[in-house]
């Protein structure tokens, strides 16, 4: 390669195929709608770029994932404590356990419809600059 990051390019939904019985087949077209939103965001590493496993299924930002696609198929993302209180608190949310029992504070899992995916991923991707 010539040095330059790989860009986020539109995927379709089967380059995005589940692979966890957990996940809704339409949770996966949400996801896939989420990643297509930063397509010309040079910024953004696109899903699949990475060696290790949570790379499939994350955007980052400098090497620093801000939104992603959970083992358990769900969509989390990284924002301010505040905003993860407010979503969990309005029902939008829940909190984010990676699987080891603690809970990570400025992650959220989103419950709410996939209408809020895009528009909390960009808010996302905002912080992470």
């Amino acid at each position: 390669m010539n040095g330059e990051k790989p860009r986020a390019r539109p995927v379709s939904e089967e380059a995005m195929a589940p692979n966890s019985k957990a996940s809704a087949p339409s949770d996966h077209a949400a996801f896939v709608a989420v990643i297509n939103a930063f397509a010309d965001d040079q910024r953004v590493t696109p899903p699949g770029s990475g060696r290790r496993f949570g790379d499939r299924h994350a955007l980052k930002v400098n090497g620093k994932i801000f939104a992603m696609m959970s083992s358990k198929g769900d969509f989390v993302v990284k924002l301010s404590k505040e905003r993860v209180s407010e979503l969990i608190r309005t029902g939008r949310g829940t909190a984010f356990d990676p699987g080891h029992g603690r809970l990570m504070k400025q992650w959220v899992v989103i419950t709410a419809g996939h209408g809020f995916w895009v528009p909390l991923a960009r808010e996302a991707r905002q912080l992470a600059d």
